[in-house]
């Protein structure tokens, strides 16, 4: 049983990972942006795999790797996910008692977020990476080391995406439905979805967003 924060591999940089090393990767990270509108171009299958292998280059506990990701290209499978996860989200909604208009409205962005998209990425969690504790402390802690194991390798095929020319939004979405997820997509079961990543060519380049400033953000404690 493996204790604490684990340790990844290191190993030699290969030349395309030299390459981005120097070629300003702030620049990327500044001008990355969250894009939910695309101009319909599709993603090429090795430009795909090439995101999905630099997400894999992401920093895990234990070096396990949780992430696992299900690539959606066809219209087909892309509007069977929307139109599940809208049902239930006009479901539950409606059990709320929400107004039928901001439901249906609410519905119709959430089918045209994910069914319109180029290519939707579902980013989940394999639970069979984690160790397992006999206390609930530690399991949580197991739980959320492997959650932000996905989210750090959702980042990086984010950057990636950006440098080569892509755009793409973090969907949280299917937290809120993960069953419907896993059924719609017959998905293994000790997979838990987390995001889904919308992404394509923009339509317009996108605006910028402000951000905290340091002083918000940090603290220099010896400073």
């Amino acid at each position: 049983m493996a204790s604490g924060g684990g340790r990844g591999t290191v190993g030699a940089m290969t030349g395309a990972e030299t390459d981005i090393a120097g070629s300003g990767f702030r620049a990327v990270a500044a001008a990355r942006r969250s894009v939910r509108r695309y101009d319909g171009r599709a993603v090429p299958p090795a430009t795909l795999e090439r995101l999905i292998a630099a997400a894999s280059r992401a920093p895990s506990a234990h070096n396990r790797q949780p992430w696992r990701f299900v690539v959606l290209e066809a219209a087909a499978s892309k509007a069977r996910l929307a139109e599940a996860m809208a049902a239930r989200l006009i479901a539950e909604r409606t059990a709320d008692g929400d107004p039928p208009e901001v439901i249906a409205a609410d519905a119709a962005r959430s089918r045209a977020r994910i069914g319109g998209a180029p290519v939707v990425i579902l980013a989940c969690l394999d639970a069979t990476t984690e160790d397992a504790w006999p206390d609930t402390r530690r399991k949580k802690a197991e739980h959320l080391m492997a959650v932000q194991g996905v989210a750090a390798a959702i980042q990086t095929l984010l950057l990636a995406a950006a440098a080569d020319g892509l755009a793409a939004a973090w969907l949280c979405a299917p937290l809120f439905c993960p069953d419907v997820v896993r059924a719609t997509l017959a998905l293994p079961a000790t997979w838990e979805p987390q995001a889904a990543i919308t992404l394509g060519f923009p339509a317009a380049p996108p605006p910028d967003r402000p951000r905290l400033p340091l002083t918000a953000i940090a603290r220099f404690v010896d400073r």
